[in-house]
């Protein structure tokens, strides 16, 4: 086998959208007003939890984190996926490109377990009343939510390192608007076996675990709440577990379809509009499923617009 001659990479080209130039003249007003409405909803949602007291909960602190999340995520990717729509000049560093896939990967990671964290926070809280002050302390929802960003930060920093540190040859177009990691494998030219067993490792332990436990959360609620004497009870807490359910339902179908599908050589566009849905479309609409339907959320914001307008 002939040796295959590799140089310093200095940058990457990031093809995206770039064959449908009237396809990008219509996703840049709608991906600007997708992100704009997801950065005022999820800081919103940050803002209340901090500042009204009666939101001081552990279904509101993982509310928070959960917008933070979705806020990190989509700014990873989506200003310099804006400013790519207009331009001609799709580049991205080399270290810009390392660091877009760090945290892009470690962001959607810690979704991965903070729905999960969610999900047992509302089977204590529906299945265990009593004891759910006692059971789901503050320390728990600190040392729980910091867990899960730490473990997902290390484990993307692993993978991130382990993938740019394979040798690129050849051109150095990303067929992808991002630079996400199995795009960038393709440009690979040694071997990407132990990169993507780490990646496959990855989304068995995020995909389908944190998807089981779940479900089995959910089924447990289900099985109490209709056990509940009253037609108000039973619909306030099917209330709170359809909001969640319908967010984990998007969020793991979009991801499942973008990592555990049979991999191909050329690139396809699906893949592009699932990674919108996934990345941007989601995040938006966390806010308007969780807090827009939650009288309290909106009660809440309510109070804090009054204090503000009388402080002035």
């Amino acid at each position: 086998m002939e040796p295959v001659n590799s140089t310093e990479v200095s940058e990457f080209f990031l093809r995206g959208f770039s064959g449908y130039p009237a396809l990008e003249r219509l996703l840049f007003p709608l991906c600007s007003a997708m992100y704009l409405v997801t950065l005022l909803g999820n800081i919103g949602i940050v803002a209340v939890s901090v500042l009204e007291a009666r939101l001081h909960t552990p279904m509101y602190f993982f509310l928070g984190n959960l917008s933070i999340l979705d806020i990190c995520y989509t700014s990873t990717f989506v200003p310099l996926m804006l400013v790519h729509l207009l331009s001609a000049q799709k580049t991205i560093s080399f270290l810009g490109c390392a660091l877009q896939m760090c945290l892009s990967l470690s962001t959607g990671s810690t979704e991965c377990l903070l729905l999960a964290i969610m999900a047992y926070d509302r089977y204590l809280a529906v299945c265990r009343p009593l004891r759910y002050p006692v059971l789901m302390s503050r320390r728990l929802c600190c040392v729980l939510a910091g867990a899960a960003w730490v473990l997902c930060l290390s484990k993307s920093v692993t993978e991130t390192v382990i993938a740019m540190r394979l040798p690129f040859c050849g051109h150095r177009v990303i067929s992808h608007f991002t630079c996400e990691i199995l795009a960038v494998l393709k440009l690979a030219c040694a071997d990407t076996s132990i990169s993507e067993v780490f990646l496959l490792v990855g989304a068995i332990l995020l995909l389908p675990g944190p998807l089981a436990f779940i479900c089995l959360s959910y089924t447990l609620i289900l099985a109490t709440i209709l056990r509940v004497p009253s037609a108000a009870g039973r619909r306030k807490a099917f209330s709170t577990c359809s909001a969640h359910l319908a967010v984990v339902m998007l969020f793991y179908s979009t991801v499942i379809f973008m990592y555990m599908k049979p991999k191909s050589k050329e690139a396809r566009v699906s893949d592009e509009v699932f990674t919108v849905l996934y990345a941007v479309v989601t995040p938006m609409l966390n806010p308007i499923i969780y807090s827009l339907r939650n009288k309290e959320v909106k009660e809440a914001a309510r109070r804090v617009w009054g204090r503000m307008q009388v402080s002035r």
